[in-house]
């Protein structure tokens, strides 16, 4: 007789997509939310390679190497609302791509409902906490704070 192979748990979903009922279910009766979460990963892992690599190649390669990079470096970078915007598209892609991974890890290996849900909502806050944050730093940096500053805008 052939040996026969252990079968493999399917994975759970979340407690939240059994628990919905009516509109956003496919075929099979479940929500598409995990497909649209894959998809993000994705989409946003592609994004993250351009916006990363291309900011990579300014700041070291066009902007004279590790050793040119100061206060005033990314306070003459910022004054341009293009780096602004390219930095909090890195900066928010980044945080959702990781949350998200880290969700499905949670969902994964949490085995307590009421486990999983301080789990996510520890990650929930954090992310929030990190990105809220950074787009303050990105959207309120201010130059002149620094005394040694010789931008021409200070003076």
């Amino acid at each position: 007789m052939p040996e026969s192979t252990p079968a493999i748990a399917a994975p759970r979903s979340s407690s939240r997509s059994r628990n919905l009922k009516g509109g956003g279910r496919n075929r099979s009766g479940q929500t598409n939310f995990e497909l649209y979460s894959w998809l993000f990963m994705r989409l946003s892992g592609l994004a993250l390679v351009i916006l990363v690599l291309g900011h990579l190649f300014v700041n070291l390669m066009l902007g004279g190497g590790i050793t040119a990079l100061d206060f005033g470096f990314v306070a003459g970078k910022w004054a341009n609302p293009l780096w602004q915007v390219w930095d909090l598209l890195m900066l928010w892609l980044a945080m959702l791509h990781g949350s998200n991974g880290l969700r499905t890890i949670i969902n994964d290996y949490a085995e307590k409902d009421q486990t999983r849900f301080w789990l996510k909502a520890l990650l929930i806050t954090a992310a929030v906490v990190v990105v809220v944050l950074g787009t303050l730093v990105i959207f309120t940096f201010d130059p002149c704070l620094d005394p040694n500053s010789t931008l021409s805008v200070c003076k």
